[in-house]
């Protein structure tokens, strides 16, 4: 099934735009949230195909809000990316330990980006 809805968790404006521009003009359609509890509302009412997640968001972080995701039965099935400019190796391993798919150091390349939802989206 192709990827089409994505929800963007970002606390900082200028990476949630740069994001949404990326995927609109590659045909997605994209929502927004700026922490990890509004993320929390807006995958349940939502239930987006695919989720970027930042990691340093006041409130929870994107490892807890990920996980949170991984073990709820109803969206443990919802792909997570995370999205940080923790570029560590060990930032990399904890995520996917989380649950997330995949973890992009920003900035993210836009090229990059496509890649992996398309290979997540098959």
């Amino acid at each position: 099934m192709a990827i089409q809805r994505i929800l963007i968790v970002d606390d900082s404006p200028t990476e949630r735009y740069y994001l949404t521009d990326i995927l609109v003009k590659n045909g997605f359609t994209v929502t927004t949230a700026e922490n990890g509890e509004q993320a929390l509302e807006r995958i349940k009412a939502e239930k987006p195909e695919l989720i970027l997640m930042d990691v340093v968001m006041p409130g929870a972080n994107g490892f807890q809000v990920t996980r949170s995701i991984a073990r709820d039965p109803d969206l443990q099935d919802v792909p997570v990316i995370i999205c940080s400019s923790k570029n560590q190796e060990t930032d990399r391993i904890w995520g996917i330990r989380q649950g997330a798919k995949d973890y992009l150091v920003k900035p993210v390349d836009a090229a990059e980006l496509l890649a992996k939802i398309a290979a997540l989206g098959g």
